[in-house]
């Protein structure tokens, strides 16, 4: 059973890699240089998807649940 889960970008970690767009481009986008989830795909219920990503940022700028994978 999947769980819904809330997913956001730290805009003041964020810096730029565009790693999360990258890997997952239906759920974040990349502008002006930065990160940041689409409008709508805050929640997610592909919660390995999204840790994977998290887990892979390079500036720990993802929030699952409001916090960091790593966390």
């Amino acid at each position: 059973m999947k769980v819904s889960v809330s997913v956001s970008v730290d805009a003041d970690v964020c810096y730029g890699s565009g790693e999360c767009a990258f890997r997952a481009p239906a759920v974040f986008g990349f502008e002006d240089g930065y990160g940041f989830v689409l409008p709508g795909r805050e929640e997610s219920e592909d919660d390995e998807l999204l840790r994977d990503i998290a887990e892979r940022c390079p500036s720990q700028a993802i929030r699952i649940n409001g916090t960091r994978v790593t966390d």
